[in-house]
């Protein structure tokens, strides 16, 4: 057995180096864990596996809120991306979403010198096969060379690796991601603890050659001018910004992929596990949406460095000829040339109601779960899981509270929340359709929301508490100015004019002004002494002090929800409560929350199934 004296025991493993567990280890090395990552492949760490891209519509959100903790997807997205845009600028600032375009090499080449340059983590190549325990807490693992690391915790990240298989059309074979073998023996070992394991699927569209595509027959998006950024931190601004495009399929191409889909393992019966429903393959979106003329393709580059391209929309699974004849029929891909077939994967997960919202599973003390063993599809939603998973290996080893954000709190929150209580049998994707507190949960303000919180756990650093103070100050200051500073109507009036808003007829305060929905901040602009004072804010500061004043009334309404969900929330439910000897709970109110064990009665109101008459109940049998 293989035994080296500087493989003591670790405080942290984790098994994977995806996005979950490259912040499940730097989390846990910050906070002071020794921490082992192991993987399969040290060339791979952090590689994107799918598109080059972090952030969207909710995702973007979560990775503003892993940054403001203290984690480091948002700074390595900075220092890497080619683009960056905010989603959704037309609606309100709840849905604003910012997205950045990134360069796939040097994404993953900076999380590895970052990683390495935590001295509290190390590294090792080699598959995990087995998970270790003792008198129901874990205490190592075993690598397929046989070797033995011991530790007090363990996180898996085990992304799409466990017993995965690859489709491309009537082709499969075992693979953890194209070019890349499968992870073996972990579900096995699970499953003889007593976990349940499931089956899931996702795909991936072809890669091209970008000199072979005709761009003047496609619609240019470029970036954001000026671009934004993901982190709170001073990372460098964006120059030279490449374009995406935008083109579309059409009644030639779907007729094309139609005629194979005999050949298609979604339809053959070849794949048994679900696939993402809000980001389903092509040959899915065609037979599902069948009244849609076409479908749109964005056409996205890798990096600064490649010509190659990611045909973003275009995930299948079908022949390789198939895909190739079809491609061919898009406007701009008449003379494609293919580096990567789209291929589809299948690989097991273990349903998340099995677990603790510190994401500790409730089986074994000490073993963490993150990212899409857990259900979940996308970066975003694996790199916050792996966070909060390190974050919380720590505590344990260090005998300290978990860390849990609550629904009110973060979009991370949300995530866990909705896996934990409601589990998911199709890959799980963010939405903010599913915070109930959207208003609460911007990207303007999630420092705000964590920063203090990974400040007083030791994950955010001094600098960043220091940075944080200086931008609250200012934010304390503008809105201050804006609420006791008034305007007089010779000095207001003519803008107000200009904006087809009503004149005053005597002096107002700013922020009344600014209540108008026809007046932004800027508009002050025109008046010079509040231009002097205002220029020396950032517009961070900006936009985040005019959506606390336009929004003030709506924010509160938001904020007493908040409370009676707390109120809800911190009434707990006893482990060994005994919900069967309730009589007058439903029968599936009963069977699931004795399945699931929620441990509070807002946790058990979310549970689906259970109804507002059970809720009652169960408040009359803990004397509430």
């Amino acid at each position: 057995m293989f035994h080296v004296e500087h493989y003591a025991m670790y405080d942290v493993i984790v098994v994977g180096a995806g996005h979950a567990g490259c912040e499940a280890a730097h989390a846990a090395g910050t906070m002071g864990s020794k921490v082992l990552l192991i993987t399969m492949n040290m060339e791979t760490i952090a590689k994107m596996s799918c598109n080059p891209a972090m952030g969207g519509v909710a995702k973007g959100q979560i990775v503003r809120e892993i940054d403001a903790l203290g984690g480091m997807s948002g700074i390595i997205t900075d220092h890497t991306m080619i683009q960056f845009r905010m989603l959704n600028r037309s609606k309100g600032p709840a849905m604003w979403s910012p997205r950045a375009q990134s360069d796939r090499v040097e994404f993953a080449l900076l999380w590895r010198q970052m990683l390495e340059a935590n001295t509290n983590v190390d590294f090792y190549q080699d598959m995990v096969v087995q998970i270790l325990e003792k008198g129901g807490s874990v205490c190592g693992v075993k690598t397929g060379m046989g070797n033995v690391f011991h530790a007090r915790s363990v996180v898996i990240t085990s992304g799409t690796f466990l017993n995965g298989k690859i489709h491309i059309g009537k082709s499969n074979y075992g693979g953890g991601r194209m070019g890349e073998r499968q992870s073996t023996g972990i579900t096995a070992c699970l499953e003889e603890f007593g976990f349940q394991s499931g089956r899931m699927k996702t795909g991936t569209p072809p890669r091209v050659d970008g000199r072979s595509l005709d761009y003047s027959k496609m619609e240019e998006q470029p970036g954001d001018n000026p671009p934004g950024k993901f982190s709170y931190l001073d990372t460098p601004a964006l120059n030279n910004q490449l374009s995406c495009h935008i083109t579309y399929t059409n009644d030639t191409v779907h007729d094309i992929l139609r005629d194979s889909f005999q050949d298609s393992p979604l339809f053959n019966g070849s794949i048994q596990g679900l696939g993402p429903r809000y980001c389903p393959s092509i040959e899915d979106k065609i037979n599902r949406f069948a009244q849609r003329e076409r479908h749109q393709i964005f056409v996205e580059p890798e990096g600064r460095n490649t010509v190659e391209v990611y045909v973003n929309g275009f995930s299948t699974s079908l022949p390789l000829e198939t895909q190739f004849h079809a491609i061919k029929h898009i406007p701009g891909f008449e003379n494609v040339r293919i580096f990567r077939p789209g291929y589809a994967i299948e690989y097991d997960y273990f349903p998340p109601t099995q677990l603790k919202h510190s994401l500790e599973t409730k089986l074994i003390a000490g073993l963490f779960f993150a990212g899409q063993i857990n259900g979940t599809t996308g970066y975003e939603e694996a790199a916050s899981q792996g966070l909060i998973a390190g974050i919380n290996a720590h505590q344990y080893v260090t005998q300290q509270e978990a860390f849990i954000l609550d629904r009110s709190e973060a979009y991370i929150g949300v995530l866990i929340d909705d896996l934990i209580t409601k589990g998911t049998d199709e890959p799980y994707r963010m939405f903010t359709s599913r915070a109930e507190f959207r208003l609460l949960l911007r990207q303007d303000n999630a420092d705000q929301r964590l920063t203090p919180k990974g400040v007083q756990i030791g994950l955010a650093s001094k600098s960043r508490s220091e940075q944080f103070q200086r931008k609250m100050d200012g934010l304390e200051d503008l809105e201050s100015y804006l609420r006791n500073q008034k305007t007089e109507p010779n000095e207001i009036n003519p803008i107000l004019t200009s904006k087809d808003t009503p004149p005053i007829n005597q002096s107002q305060f700013l922020s009344k002004i600014l209540l108008r929905p026809q007046i932004e901040l800027s508009d002050f602009q025109g008046i010079e002494r509040i231009k002097a004072y205002t220029d020396s804010f950032s517009e961070e500061i900006k936009d985040s002090v005019q959506i606390n004043i336009k929004y003030e009334g709506y924010l509160h309404k938001e904020q007493e929800h908040v409370e009676k969900m707390h109120r809800l929330e911190h009434i707990r439910i006893p482990e060994t409560f005994n919900f069967e000897s309730i009589r007058s709970l439903s029968s599936e109110g009963m069977e699931k929350m004795k399945r699931l064990k929620p441990a509070t009665i807002g946790q058990a109101s979310r549970i689906s199934g259970v109804s507002a008459s059970d809720i009652s109940v169960l408040l009359v049998h803990l004397g509430r």
